[in-house]
């Protein structure tokens, strides 16, 4: 009883954060509906049934989109309590095979996260029309761009919507005023600036502080609205039938088709919500808007139609008449296509539902879009050049990301070259680990051999770590790193994937390098148990095991060993959970370690987690000993520098795209040591060139 008591006041909590950070845009949109509107031409139609079918396309409009289409099915198709345009490609992503990202691996389907609960009917036949996108290079592709492009447009009225609703809520409450627009406008820049002050302090405390002020104006145009109803016209409630919406048409033509781009603002804000449900939840999202905003709204509309039904000179034109909300209808219909692949393909149902779906929403979208399209000469314009600039950025990174990987995994060194330079490859080695950073999942990269060509010396521990992003929100620390050997035991090399969702921010700091020491030495002790009758197998068999820590060094250690294929391949998976208590073993020989070489400087301090094993082979624990001696001497970051070019034969057009467009976005982007958050100190860089 207690627990849910608790789990209700965190929903009610959240739903009133909720009003201070999702419901904005939408809730202050009367300021400006019936303005756009009835700008134009349907200003001359200055009938009460003109108005009265107004009203009903508003309130149908938010019904059949906002409530039905949002609140019932798309808060549904959440990824892991993550909304957005992203979030719906990244599950579509992990259920199918539409993902173009080239090194995914089968062992990131054994992620704790990776499935929901509701998944469990994924084991079921891929039907035709899955196969068919799956097996098309095209029309992933295009499913890409489909997502660049909504994805483009939340940045672009991201760009738009701050400056529209400020600039809107301040002429609202300064219709009745002398103030000249240049004081609006002053008004509404003092006030951005102090938003975006204040979120810099936090979206929790941005959304706490907001909330009084979203539900006191809610509650504040409900009741104006109630009085406009019963002072002006209360047979107002009769514009609920959609049959005004008929006569509506009939009696308009054009002009109501025009006025569309208009009464689709009503709905401004919708697609906010879904995006940033990541911050509170489905249910208190759903609570909200039931029982607060959409009645308040309503109840406003409303209000306003039976008062200007009786004082039409009251309906100025200004400047927000021409205000394109483009961008918001047409990230609509995004998600709108989307959503039917989510029905068929995540939730298991029938084909049938999703073109259902894709009917009733995608029909009264489809008309919405056609009419905010009449307003590009008029301003729409900026939206449309915005959205399409945000798109081709994005996907000249993309593509420029995509052909700079393949170019890494054809000209990767065959495991054979490393094998018959012997376990001392050929060059002189010395005290240290060289952590060698690649885009590379799997095999050596090119970047190794070069530096050895160069300069024939590297560090006697070598590990080759590639940092990936996984079509999941986030990644419980835990399960981010996954160990596995290159080549023989002898070789002391180490393949090492840290694997973090889209969602996650990478805070690799000091505790980096202690951490994956710990993990490979938990590895060698791993594999040294679980190895049985093919305990003297060469390890360069590709197997992967995922060590699974705390973010303190916790005392639970499990792991799984997967075959390290692409995703798609066939690959065996088993599981061994190993209990981890506090046994002096890796500390006896951490003592031992300094005994025997008192005079080493120990610059970096460093203490395994202990694990209640004894070591049955002394190979053990001279690999140990080798991690602990390498570790205290020295770590170095091996970063490639790549000059990229097109190839000489490429068309004109590759050549704009990749000498132009994406060598502008690399040299004006974060370096990989910044985004890596490498110490400067201790990196070396290894010049590449790329030929793409």
């Amino acid at each position: 009883m207690a627990d849910r008591r608790d789990r209700c006041t965190h929903v009610l909590f959240l739903a009133y954060q909720s009003f201070g950070l999702a419901f904005g845009d939408l809730s202050i949109s009367p300021l400006y509906v019936y303005k756009c509107a009835f700008y134009g031409g349907l200003r001359h139609y200055e009938t009460e049934d003109t108005m009265f079918g107004a009203f009903s396309l508003i309130f149908w409009t938010i019904t059949l989109l906002s409530l039905i289409k949002y609140m019932v099915f798309v808060l549904r198709a959440d990824d892991n309590g993550e909304g957005g345009i992203f979030a719906l490609y990244a599950l579509l992503c992990r259920h199918t095979r539409f993902s173009l990202l080239l090194n995914q691996q089968a062992a990131d389907e054994e992620i704790s996260t990776y499935y929901g609960p509701g998944d469990a009917n994924r084991s079921l036949p891929s039907s035709d029309f899955k196969r068919l996108i799956e097996h098309n290079k095209r029309s992933k592709t295009a499913l890409l761009l489909l997502v660049l492009a909504g994805t483009s447009m939340v940045i672009t009225i991201g760009v738009l919507t701050p400056a529209v609703s400020v600039s809107s809520s301040i002429d609202g409450l300064v219709a009745n005023t002398n103030l000249k627009h240049s004081t609006v406008v002053m008004i509404a820049c003092a006030l951005l600036v102090g938003l975006f002050v204040l979120q810099h302090r936090g979206t929790n405390k941005v959304a706490f502080l907001f909330a009084p002020i979203m539900i006191l104006w809610l509650f504040s145009i409900a009741t104006v609205g109630l009085y406009n109803i019963f002072k002006w016209n209360p047979s107002v409630y009769k514009a609920l039938s959609p049959h005004y919406i008929y006569k509506f048409f009939r009696d308009t033509g054009k002009e109501g088709w025009l006025s569309l781009g208009g009464i689709l603002l009503c709905i401004t804000g919708t697609e906010a919500i879904f995006a940033e449900l990541g911050q509170f939840s489905a249910k208190s999202v759903r609570f909200a808007f039931c029982c607060v905003v959409y009645p308040c709204l309503v109840l406003q509309y409303m209000g306003q139609a039976a008062f200007l039904s009786k004082n039409f000179s009251a309906l100025p034109t200004s400047f927000y008449s021409s205000i394109p909300r483009l961008a918001c209808m047409s990230l609509a219909f995004v998600t709108t296509w989307l959503m039917p692949l989510i029905i068929n393909f995540v939730w298991n149902r029938h084909l049938v539902f999703s073109i259902l779906f894709t009917i009733l929403f995608g029909t009264i979208e489809l008309v919405f879009v056609a009419s905010s399209w009449t307003k590009i000469p008029h301003g729409g314009w900026i939206t449309i050049f915005l959205s399409l600039l945000f798109t081709f950025t994005t996907y000249v990174w993309h593509y420029g990301n995509r052909r700079k990987y393949l170019y890494d995994q054809h000209n990767k060194v065959p495991m054979n070259t490393i094998l018959t330079r012997g376990p001392s490859l050929g060059i002189v080695k010395v005290p240290g680990i060289g952590l060698i950073y690649t885009e590379l999942a799997s095999g050596v990269p090119a970047t190794f051999t070069h530096f050895l060509t160069n300069l024939p010396a590297f560090y006697q521990v070598v590990v080759f770590i590639c940092s990936k992003t996984v079509p999941i929100p986030y990644i419980p620390q835990k399960e981010r790193y996954l160990i596995g050997r290159v080549g023989p035991k002898t070789y002391r090399m180490y393949r090492c994937i840290i694997r973090t969702g889209y969602k996650d921010v990478n805070k690799d700091g000091d505790d980096f390098e202690d951490e994956l020491v710990d993990s490979i030495a938990e590895f060698i002790q791993l594999e040294s148990e679980g190895s049985g009758s093919n305990r003297d197998r060469s390890a360069h068999d590709g197997r992967l095991a995922v060590v699974k820590t705390s973010n303190k060094f916790g005392t639970r250690l499990s792991r799984s060993i997967s075959d390290a294929n692409i995703a798609g391949s066939s690959s065996s998976r088993s599981q061994t959970t190993v209990s981890n208590s506090k046994s002096p073993v890796l500390k006896r020989l951490k003592a031992e370690y300094e005994q025997e070489l008192p005079k080493l400087s120990m610059r970096r301090r460093f203490q395994f987690r202990p694990m209640d094993t004894t070591f049955r082979q002394p190979q053990v624990k001279e690999e140990l000993f080798d991690l602990v001696e390498a570790k205290d001497a020295e770590v170095a970051y091996i970063v490639g520098h790549g000059h990229v070019k097109a190839k000489r034969n490429s068309t004109y057009a590759k050549q704009l795209v990749i000498d132009v467009a994406y060598s502008f976005l690399r040299k004006n982007c974060r370096s990989p040591a910044v985004m890596l958050n490498i110490p400067h100190i201790c990196l070396i860089k290894v010049g590449m060139n790329y030929y793409l």
